[in-house]
């Protein structure tokens, strides 16, 4: 696949030079390995010897190192009642500040169900009580509000040092 008359060579000991792309061939069949194209746009194209099959297996196992290292942050969901009771409340909130801790986010909502809707200020007073418990280790990612018979709030943990 390499068209250029002329390589520079880089051999695996890390010896380089200019050669045809012959005697460049030649020299990898020797060493029973293969030319590999690295810089095709230098004057001249820059080939290297070496394990072809080799290199691709290194390079895709790298990738998948990477990846495992990605954290991939998650929303997790808390749920309260307008008259949730002050250890159901600090059981949760305890759960809420084990998922931040883990670098996850958390969105805190009341649920309103029937007539409960008319309690609105007791949603709003939990979830102030919810952010000002875990103000430590998080911070305001939205603000508390209504949305249909739900009042949410979204919490965000704090960089990691």
């Amino acid at each position: 696949m390499i068209d250029a008359p002329q390589v520079r060579v880089v051999d695996p000991k890390g010896k380089h030079g200019v050669y045809s792309l012959e005697k460049a061939l030649y020299m990898a069949e020797s060493q029973n390995l293969d030319l590999v194209e690295i810089a095709p746009h230098a004057n001249p194209p820059v080939c290297k010897i070496m394990d072809y099959g080799k290199y691709l297996y290194e390079k895709s196992k790298k990738e998948r190192e990477s990846r495992k290292k990605q954290h991939q942050t998650q929303l997790k969901e808390i749920r309260f009642r307008p008259r949730t009771d002050t250890h159901d409340f600090e059981f949760k909130t305890k759960h809420a500040r084990e998922f931040l801790l883990s670098g996850h986010k958390v969105r805190a909502y009341v649920q309103f169900r029937g007539r409960d809707i008319i309690y609105k200020n007791q949603g709003m007073d939990i979830l102030a009580r919810l952010v000002e418990a875990l103000n430590e280790v998080s911070k305001i990612d939205q603000e508390p509000r209504m949305e249909g018979r739900r009042m949410t709030a979204i919490l965000a943990p704090l960089k990691q040092k």
